[in-house]
């Protein structure tokens, strides 16, 4: 039996991950698909024997300790799977043949390869490695074709923001706690000097593996997370205490676009936590910050509405602005304009200032909404005696019969035709009757008889 260590061109103090990289670069220069050596078969079959082996904590150890006697079938090792069986490879559950070279087929497992010696391989990092997959990676299984990356966790704050800076857009400054990469360890996770050891819980397999029945259940070594590493004693960064990140407050300033609405998120690249690179399988994985998102929420403002990229404000005009005509002063985000209110305008009549709005959201260069103003009549409730005959004449004057009067115009009629003042002897009906509720004949006729006095 060839050694699995000089076939995977791995020493005896390789770690799991050191032995599964090893198999994966040999795997993928030998796949049959890829190399077309006549000689090629051999050395991919040779290389998954050695893999097999050495993925697993019993056989590997047993290996170690008798060398390739202890998988005799005369006397030897009768660990797990080594045994007759169905399988090529003596695994119970090995299935029928394989590629050949005296492993067993397809078997059980989540889309992995088990083969005579019951290891598994991830046939999807085999596919992508022979396809080209790969990209930016962070949780979960990563191509052992590929330098190990991690990816640090977002982060999410929140700022607020006034209606106003949501139309124009503004800096804000933010401050966050992030993890950062420890400046002690470089993010090592140790002491200068210091290097890693094999776990001596899972002796470096990454994995536990427990008997119960005959059958061989394996976990995740709790001790090294699967990393089949372990920081010795007192050699952990007194900084970060081996994680390799540390918490660190800095503040971040932010271009909020003008455009944006309430609880949208605005993405800042990079600014997130940097990840625990101390903890990583390899001693050297490459390190990528996460992102910060940060939670617009914008302040209502007394004076407007918003409808997408258009603003709403509502105007109260007095009856008469209404009615005549005019121009009212109208608030707007760059400061107060005038605006003419047309003859006759009545409650819910709306004008349009364009492009006075909110600047429109990723579209063309200076794009902005309108400005809708809504016209309401502020209708007065108490009328005083002046007021009221004045809208009683004028709903004679428009012959409205539904309007209600109080008002004895019959009599204001009767005394305008009966005054004796020589200029006011031509008016008309209404005229002479203004004259009387403003007191100008009385004064009239009081001047009359102070320059008779005189005389």
């Amino acid at each position: 039996m060839a050694d699995p260590y000089a076939t995977l061109g791995v020493n005896k103090n390789a770690t799991a991950s050191e032995i599964k990289k090893a198999y994966y670069g040999l795997a993928k220069k030998y796949h049959p698909d890829t190399n077309k050596d006549p000689g090629a078969k051999e050395k991919f079959a040779e290389c998954q024997t050695a893999y097999e082996l050495l993925s697993d904590a019993e056989k590997r150890k047993a290996f170690d300790t008798y060398g390739s006697s202890a998988f005799d079938p005369n006397g030897g090792f009768q660990g797990a799977g080594a045994g007759p069986g169905p399988g090529a490879g003596g695994h119970p559950f090995g299935g029928f043949g394989g590629f050949g070279g005296g492993f067993g087929g397809f078997g059980g497992g989540q889309g992995g390869f088990q083969g005579g010696f019951g290891a598994e391989i991830n046939l999807e990092d085999l596919f992508n490695a022979f396809g080209g997959g790969g990209g930016r990676r962070g949780r979960g299984r990563r191509n052992p074709f590929e330098e190990e990356v991690l990816v640090g966790e977002n982060i999410e704050v929140q700022t607020n923001i006034s209606f106003a800076d949501a139309a124009k857009g503004v800096s804000k400054e933010i401050y966050i706690t992030p993890l950062a990469e420890c400046k002690t360890c470089s993010g090592s996770g140790l002491k200068k000097g210091a290097k890693r050891d094999r776990c001596k819980s899972c002796d470096g397999t990454g994995a536990r593996t427990t008997s119960m029945g005959g059958f061989h259940m394996s976990t995740t070594c709790s001790t090294c997370g699967g990393t089949g590493t372990a920081i010795p004693k007192g050699s952990s960064c007194g900084t970060c205490k081996g994680d390799g990140a540390v918490k660190e407050r800095k503040s971040v300033t932010i271009d909020i676009p003008g455009g944006v609405e309430d609880g949208m998120r605005l993405r800042v690249k990079d600014e997130g936590d940097a990840p625990l690179t101390g903890r990583a399988s390899e001693v050297n994985a490459r390190g990528i910050k996460g992102d910060l998102y940060v939670l617009i929420r914008v302040a209502s403002d007394p004076k407007f509405k918003r409808a997408g990229n258009d603003i709403l404000h509502t105007a109260t005009i007095p009856l008469t602005t209404a009615v005549l005509g005019g121009e009212i002063k109208i608030p707007t985000l760059d400061g107060d304009v005038m605006v003419k209110v047309p003859t006759g305008s009545g409650t819910g009549d709306k004008v349009t200032l364009s492009g006075m709005g909110m600047k429109v959201l990723s579209g063309r260069r200076n794009a902005k909404g309108d400005l809708k103003v809504e016209f309401k009549v502020q209708m007065p409730k108490y009328l005083t005696a002046n007021q009221r005959t004045i809208l009683e004449m004028l709903a004679d004057e428009m012959n409205d019969k539904s309007a209600k009067r109080i008002m004895n115009l019959d009599k204001l009629k009767q005394d305008a035709e009966k005054s004796t003042d020589e200029q006011h002897k031509n008016e008309g009906f209404f005229k002479s009757a203004w004259h009387n509720l403003t007191g100008k004949h009385n004064n009239g006729e009081a001047k009359k008889e102070d320059e008779q006095k005189k005389d």
